[in-house]
């Protein structure tokens, strides 16, 4: 989205305006917003002589046939939407059933057949071999082989397949990211839009039109033109702020003179805009051929009068008294039992006695005189199972007759029933605390151990009442209920539960509820003493309306039919009708299908008594078929056509329309068969060629006697639709809902709305309730409903209802192993774009791509409690990962279309930082240095040693028992020290060994084999007095040798050691058999164990002729699995032992405590160096031995009272992780780290900022300062560049806009803001250490706004790399290497290959000077390099493994341009599943980055080195040779 900007100083608003207004005015066609980009037909227009529209027309076939199984099979296969803002998932549910294929979807994935892509399908783990993933590359195999024969033939195509897919993965991750469809180029025959025929309004169609059994015709034709539909987000809308639209056609003048308006006078350099999230997202095509509404504005429609009729009754209250006391013997209620058997009638004189019973107990027997429990007004809890309508009936007349409120609700079951939590916010927020109950009820809620009832969750404290007749006291007989004249006081309350899972509750009043009645009673023509059966719900909704109220109001007789007897016996209310000669019938679509399931089992039922089949559902989109066949099959059994009456209900309108009876053999109303793809952008347009894209919808009858009716644009202000536009159906009458309790702001928004004409002026004074219905008034005044604003799918500014998607995915059979039955289509907020969620099937005849298909087991959707889905709660159990779906395929990269711009990088050296070496006013290139070493004043008297060797000589002859090491085990006890004599002794006799055994000279290299301990030390001092080059190598595991023992061969090869030191059961295990099968054993060299060492004294030490002479190699794997050997010389060690002595004010008296790996980089400077050069105390801890022992770093820390220690990240992780719920367990070991001033981690990576902060709080209980914690940073061409050190400012943070760093800018944000990351500094830069930021691709230094690489000139950077053949272009280009401008004195610099920005911060440094702080980003050659941005793959990783509680650890990579996400899964396998769609939002909503595959593996798999760095080059190895043996696999489309 682009936006124009106003800046200061130029015109006004105002007249910008104006301006902005006139220029564009002929030029500016409407646009719509971010829709998907769809392959068009040209369209087709329409006959000119009318508009016919059949029932039995062709187009209605599709709806018929693609419904054919769910008018067969509809209770165990029912459907429901879930929805959230922004996109739909569809669940479906495994059920075996018939093999019934729906001819119009078949067709729809005919059309895709062609366009099949050889793409991985997702896989699992299978017990009995390890699946590749390019096993699962081949198709699954859909005929009737056997699984052997199958995976036979799918190993058979394993490298065809492979390669196959490898080759088209490219070339269609492109196509994907440009925003083509899934639809193939066969779709473009699908009639997506009428484009060019003709259209008028709907008024205008159907003007004189007869309705009739036949036909419907129309004197006008249609015309079609484009139009800009308001969708209900922001997104539909894709102008600028000022609303020029962006795909507007302006002629290149114009757009430069706009441009020159919104022109600040200044303009900024280009590298530094601001990168808005409107910048950079790119911006779907709205579609040219989008239908426009034409017709007129609507005017409300009434409907007929409501009759005065004289005998009805002031309340219904009264009504009850009346037949209670006059009509005693007359039946009103039955209940069935489970077979379905007539077990019980309540007659109206039981009714009218129990009732009072109640009333006179509610108000009298519950406290006392003074202190009564309840009052008139107070809420009461009716909680009734559904098979027992009799003492339902008398609590909710009871509770009418002493004037408390009724709030029906649901028995709850357990204390995680679906939706119970919000049923208790609707309790609390009514007051409630009383609930009424029956025995057997009460006795069947879950208990605590003590018998009493458990407390739901969310639900207030409750006073259960029985309201068994035993129970009740009789009422005296001067006691009378006070039954006044309806008025507006509350009569019940109505839960309802909205799209987001809250209950609200419906408050309606006595007047409206008498109202309601008056109009049921005239619109249905009940009389008195009719039989009426009700399938229905009897505590709410249209089961409560006609079977409890309107019943009584006209001394009506129901049968309840209960819903577990509907389970049993589908046909149980068919054979009440037959038994009772009912007169009306109470269902919804999902009775029929039952009773047309269960027909066979019984031929001899006769409906010809049924003059009324109320469908109470007949807006839905199945309704028009279900209805159809129950028709076709009960026709023979007497039941009339014109007895089938649809109707539309809402809790807010009550009932909003309803088909009245027909007289027998008057012609039936028609269908509209309407065009999908004009609902979808909100406007009536009739189907007339594509039966795949055609929706058949019935009238729900005329409006409800005594009220008004208008349609309103569903969104923004009340605005009266067009004719031929769909909107909200809006009710004015007496009888609806007055608010919802307790939520007046809602309330206004729903209940007291004023409908506005088209300048937004109010049309009348009427206020109108929002039904909550889509649809529109048709010919005649007959309503039709197509959908409802809950299940409403915005998806790129198109409209749908989820009902269609779920009845086009109930109609796919694609593949044999995927079985229609429960399905549920659900929206979820991706990318700020809507998605919705089945196959392409939906795509084709819905235009809407699928985000996510989850197939899951039976049963295991969370269930209402008469059966339905769950739909907000299965939405929540989607979006936490607990849905545990069996199979899951997500299609992202067809649905999201509104992805950042690919980065276009600006050719050559910007001017933003330097314009010709001169800086840019107000910018400051980007550098920092350490202190000056020449300015240094220090009394060290071993500067004048230029050799460490000289320097351990001359601390044996001055200090010779000064111990240096102190060398400590798991139990905490010094197993070994080394005094300076006793190092420089053992050093001796090592460097005799090697020149008498080994025959070694000056210069060769000698590999150091050793555990981490002082023998290591001892042997690299043996090394330099003998002349020889250490190379200290990290000893193999003895118990996975397979695994290390290649790495150790690797080093000794590549550094051409002479010989190998180390101990004998390290030489014993070199040379063991099992060493064998993973190494040639027979090819180490020289071998020599330094256990016994003979007391030979060295004829002379070794002195290096110059400094620069190669002092030992420095050999690491780093994170993306290169090995690569340093040569750190003489003058470097000593330079580096310096900057570390002055940084850290090292001295003899000092002791410092290291828990670090000690064979590469700081560590093993730390280690072996640093006592030696500056004579302080080491005491060593290795950090395997915290694994026997959490406590022993800390306790050592604490006992010998260390001020400076360091660690690892690893060693950090382990005593967080391990220790955290033990601090109280350290404190009565007595351990203290107040003695602490600096706690350094030592790493070559972005400080890990949660797990420094989590440490520092965690132990701040035992003393350990929260400054205390710092970092260091190093890389390979110089270990220490950053170390905190005793003296200056703290380490700072700062927050940085992370889109801004995608583009390599360095934005600093305040805490809190979306899409901030905490960056921590690494520590202070080392004395004698410059750095500079510069572009690693132009070499030319960048402004401190920039993100670049770091660039080091030290004393002590390293001589080169070690290689083998001795790439000279690589030395030069990684040690020796000049700025490429804006340098005058041409210094020599390394790079470190990491990005990093430098900030000027408020503190100051030792020198006085503005402290300037460097901060590490990430490394270089890990970055993702993805549509042009660049992504780290720790701010993806940590987005990732804080969506679910199972997830252990992540790691990302890239593969063929595809972003790879490997996460292990600590949990149940069960939950690997769950993880692929919450990891492929989180990337989407936080990154922008469509996930391409999902590996979810064991705990473990994912590989770490010593460090505690993850190694992903060598997962992306072990991906790609298929050795992850992975639970699952996801290949999302």
């Amino acid at each position: 989205m682009r936006f124009l900007y106003l800046f200061l100083g130029d015109i006004t608003q105002k007249g910008y305006e104006k301006k902005r207004a006139k220029l564009l005015a002929p030029y500016v066609p409407q646009t719509q917003g971010r829709s998907l980009l769809w392959l068009e037909s040209p369209p087709t227009p329409l006959a000119p002589q009318g508009l016919w529209i059949r029932p039995e027309d062709p187009q209605e076939q599709f709806w018929k046939h693609s419904l054919k199984y769910l008018s067969q099979h509809l209770e165990t296969r029912k459907a429901a939407v879930l929805r959230h803002p922004q996109a739909a998932v569809l669940v479906l549910r495994h059920f075996p059933l018939a093999d019934i294929h729906t001819e119009a979807v078949q067709a729809a994935l005919a059309k895709h057949k062609e366009q099949k892509m050889a793409l991985p399908m997702p896989t699992k783990r299978r017990s009995t071999f390890v699946q590749s993933p390019a096993d699962a590359c081949t198709p699954p195999d859909t005929s009737s082989a056997s699984e052997d024969e199958g995976s036979l033939r799918r190993q058979a195509a394993l490298s065809a397949a492979l390669h196959q897919s490898l080759q088209n993965a490219e070339s269609w991750i492109n196509r994907s990211v440009q925003g083509s469809s899934t639809s193939s180029s066969a779709s473009s025959t699908l009639s997506h839009g009428e484009g060019k025929g003709t259209s008028g309004s709907l008024a205008d169609v159907f003007a004189n039109a007869r309705i009739g059994r036949s036909w419907v015709r129309t004197e006008r034709s249609l015309r079609v033109q484009t139009v800009l539909t308001k969708g209900s987000n922001r997104s539909s809308l894709m102008d600028t702020a000022d609303g020029v639209p962006v795909s507007s056609r302006v002629s290149t003048k114009i757009q430069q003179l706009l441009n020159t308006l919104k022109r600040p006078k200044r303009p900024p350099l280009k590298e530094f805009f601001v990168d808005d999230f409107e910048e950079i997202v790119e911006v779907p095509q709205p579609d040219p051929n989008q239908p426009k509404p034409e017709g007129r504005q609507m005017t409300p429609v009434k409907g007929e009068p409501l009759g005065v009729v004289c005998n009805w009754p002031p309340a219904l209250e009264a009504a009850l008294q009346r037949w209670g006391t006059t009509q005693a013997k007359c039946p009103c209620l039955t209940a069935l039992d489970v077979t379905g058997k007539p077990v019980y009638t309540l007659t109206y004189g039981k009714l009218w006695s129990r009732s009072l019973k109640l009333a006179y107990t509610l108000l009298n027997k519950l406290g006392t005189k003074n202190e009564p429990v309840l009052k008139p007004g107070d809420r009461v809890a009716l909680v009734y199972p559904n098979n027992d309508p009799v003492m339902f009936m008398v609590a909710f007349y009871g509770c009418l007759l002493a004037e408390v409120i009724p709030v029906p609700i649901e028995v709850p079951l357990t204390r995680k029933d679906a939706g119970g939590q919000q049923i208790g916010f609707l309790l609390g927020s009514c007051g409630i605390a009383l609930a009424l109950t029956t025995e057997v009820c009460l006795k069947g809620l879950p208990k605590t151990q003590n018998g009493e009832i458990v407390q739901f969750k969310g639900w207030p404290r409750l006073k259960w009442v029985v309201t068994d007749s035993k129970y009740l006291s009789k009422s005296p007989k001067d006691w009378q209920p006070n039954i006044s004249a309806a008025g507006t006081e509350p009569a019940y309350i109505e839960y309802k539960t909205s799209k987001e899972g809250s209950v609200m509750g419906v408050t309606v009043s006595r007047v409206a509820m008498l109202a309601h009645c008056q109009a049921l009673s005239q619109a249905c023509n009940y009389s008195e003493g009719e039989t009426i059966v009700n399938v229905l719900d009897f505590k709410k909704d249209a089961g409560l309306w006609h079977g409890i109220l309107t019943n009584v109001m006209n001394k009506l007789h129901t049968i309840s039919v209960p819903y577990s007897v509907m389970k049993t016996c589908p046909l149980s209310w068919v054979q009440r009708v037959h038994a009772h000669k009912a007169k009306v019938a109470l269902v919804k679509c999902r009775d029929l299908h039952w009773a047309m399931m269960a027909h066979r089992d019984q031929r001899d039922v006769s409906l010809s008594s049924l003059r009324m089949l109320i469908v109470t559902d007949g807006a839905n989109p199945w309704s028009v078929s279900s209805c159809d066949a129950f028709l076709s099959l009960f026709q023979s059994h007497g039941l009339k056509p014109e007895a089938i009456c649809p109707c539309a209900t809402s809790p807010e309108a009550m009932t909003v329309a309803i088909r009245r009876p027909g007289v027998p053999g008057a012609p039936l109303p028609g269908r509209a068969i309407l065009s999908m793809n004009g609902l979808s952008f909100g406007v009536i347009r009739v189907n007339t060629e594509d039966k795949n894209s055609a929706l058949t919808v019935q009238d729900v009858g005329h409006v409800m006697p005594g009220g008004m009716m208008c349609i309103v644009k569903p969104d923004g202000p009340p605005q009266l639709c067009k004719t031929d536009e769909i909107g909200e159906i809006c009710v004015s009458s007496r009888a609806g809902g007055m608010m919802y309790y307790g939520l007046a702001g809602v309330t206004k928004n729903t209940f007291e709305v004023i409908p506005v004409n088209s300048s937004g002026s109010p049309v009348g004074e009427v206020p109108f309730v929002r039904s909550g219905l889509l649809g529109f008034v048709g010919p005649g005044s007959l309503v039709f409903v197509v959908g409802k604003m809950d299940g409403l799918l915005t998806v790129s500014g198109r409209r749908h209802n989820a009902d269609d998607i779920v009845a086009t995915g109930l109609a796919v059979e694609s593949i044999k192993t995927v079985y229609r039955g429960r399905d549920l289509s659900c929206s979820v907020s991706v990318h700020q774009q809507q998605q919705t969620v089945s196959s392409s099937a939906i795509d084709s005849i819905h235009q809407v791509g699928v985000y996510c298909l989850a197939l899951v087991p039976a049963n295991t959707l969370p269930k209402t409690p008469l059966g339905g889905i769950h739909i907000s709660q299965t939405k929540q159990h989607f979006l936490e990962g607990s849905l545990h779906p069996c199979n899951i395929l997500m299609c992202p990269h067809t649905c999201v279309t509104n992805l950042p711009k690919p980065r276009q990088k600006q050719p050559g050296v910007g001017p933003a930082s330097v314009m010709v070496g001169n800086l840019v006013a107000g910018k400051r290139i980007a550098q920092a240095s350490g202190r000056d070493l020449g300015q240094i004043e220090d009394n060290d008297l071993v500067k004048k040693h230029q050799f460490l060797t000289e320097v351990l000589q001359w601390r044996a002859q001055a200090t010779p028992d000064h111990p240096l090491f102190l060398l400590l085990n798991a139990k905490g006890t010094t197993v070994c020290t080394a005094t300076c004599l006793q190092l420089h002794k053992k050093a001796e006799r090592i460097a005799s060994v090697l020149c008498d055994k080994g025959h070694l000279n000056a210069g060769d290299n000698v590999v150091l084999l050793y555990p981490p301990g002082i023998e290591l030390i001892t042997a690299f001092y043996g090394c330099l007095y003998s002349g020889c080059v250490p190379v200290t190598v990290r000893p193999p595991h003895a118990q996975s040798l397979v695994a290390t023992l290649p790495t150790v061969r690797m080093i000794v090869e590549v550094s051409k050691a002479a010989c190998i030191l180390t101990t004998q059961t390290l030489m014993r295990l070199l040379k063991s058999r099992e060493a064998a099968g993973a190494v040639d054993v027979k090819t180490w060299p020289t071998i020599i164990d330094t256990d016994d060492l003979p007391r030979k004294r060295l004829a002379q030490i070794y002195k290096p002729p110059t400094p620069e002479m190669l002092a030992y190699l420095d050999f690491s794997v780093s994170t993306t699995g290169m090995l690569t050997g340093v040569k750190m010389s003489h003058a470097a060690v000593s330079g580096l032992c310096r900057a570390i002595k002055l940084q850290c004010e090292l001295y003899s008296s000092r002791q410092i405590a290291i828990c670090l790996d000690p064979y590469c980089g700081l560590g093993f400077v730390l280690w072996c160096l640093c006592s030696v050069y500056s004579g302080h105390q080491s005491i060593l801890i290795p950090p395997m031995e915290l694994e026997s022992n959490l406590f022993l770093w800390l306790s050592t820390v604490s006992q010998y009272k260390i001020r400076d220690t360091f660690c690892s990240y690893s060693v950090m992780e382990l005593c967080t992780k391990g220790l955290g719920n033990q601090v109280e367990m350290l404190k009565a070991r007595g351990i203290n780290l107040s003695c602490v001033r600096t706690c350094v981690v030592v790493a070559e990576e972005r400080p890990r900022v949660s797990l420094t902060h989590s440490f520092s709080k965690l132990f701040k209980d035992i003393g350990l300062s929260s400054r205390a914690v710092s970092t260091t940073f190093g890389s390979r061409v110089n270990v220490a560049i950053c170390l905190q050190g005793t003296s200056g400012p703290d380490p700072t943070t700062v927050y940085v806009d992370l889109k801004s760093l995608r583009h390599d800018r360095v934005r600093l944000v305040e805490r809190g803001a979306p899409q901030s990351l905490l960056l921590s500094e690494s520590g202070k830069i080392l004395p004698g250490v410059k750095v500079v930021i510069v572009n690693p691709e132009t070499k030319g230094p960048l402004g401190d706004s920039h993100l670049g690489e770091i660039w080091v000139n030290s004393p002590h950077t390293a001589s080169g790399y070690y290689t083998i053949y001795d790439n000279e272009t690589l030395q030069a280009d990684h040690f020796n290497t000049r700025l490429s401008f804006g340098d005058a004195a041409q210094t020599l610099w390394a790079r470190t290959g990491y990005l990093g920005f430098v900030r000027r911060t408020e503190l100051t440094a030792a020198s006085g000077e503005r402290h300037d702080a460097l901060y590490v980003v990430g490394a270089l050659d890990e970055t993702l390099e993805l549509r042009g941005l660049r992504y780290h793959p720790i701010d993806i990783e940590t987005s990732v493994s804080r969506t679910h509680r199972s997830i252990a650890e992540c790691a990302v990579f890239t593969w063929t341009n595809l972003l790879v996400v490997v996460v292990e899964l600590c949990g149940c396998e069960q939950e690997a599943l769950d993880l692929v769609p919450l990891v492929t939002n989180v990337v989407l909503e936080e990154h922008y980055l469509i996930v391409g595959v999902v590996v979810v593996v064991d705990p473990g798999v994912i590989p770490i080195n010593s460090r505690g760095e993850k190694q992903r080059m060598h997962l992306r190895d072990s991906f790609l040779a298929d050795q992850l043996d992975p639970i699952y696999v996801a290949y999302n489309m």
